[in-house]
């Protein structure tokens, strides 16, 4: 069984959010959240928190053991880009983009549906 969660408009920018991302793709979850609570980045805490409420999903929807879920696949695509100004010297003013992320987290536990006997 398959569940997932999503976290649309995180403020991080996706290139950071990838980096920590990384470290646990295709990790069981146990492994996954110790990597996550021992990183100190603000990607890591976001992920956690997909990751917990991917894994919450998996256990009160679907009836999955949390010891058995696995990170099936985890991505971390743009979201929108907010535009602020700030004026600069003589007359000039500066765009600065402030990008958004969408992270989201699929975890399984390698069981078919129709297979439980």
């Amino acid at each position: 069984m398959e569940a997932y969660a999503i976290h649309k408009g995180a403020i991080i920018k996706p290139r950071l959010a990838r980096m920590t991302m990384n470290l646990v793709r295709g990790k069981d979850v146990k492994t996954a959240r110790n990597i996550l609570e021992t990183t100190n980045t603000k990607a890591s805490r976001l992920i956690l928190k997909v990751l917990n409420s991917a894994v919450a999903n998996a256990v009160n929807n679907n009836g999955a053991k949390e010891e058995d879920l696995v990170i099936k696949e985890c991505f971390v695509n743009p979201g929108r880009t907010l535009k602020r100004i700030q004026f600069a010297s003589r007359g000039n003013v500066d765009r600065h983009d402030k990008r958004t992320s969408h992270i989201k987290v699929v975890v399984t536990d390698n069981v078919m549906e129709g297979s439980e006997a």
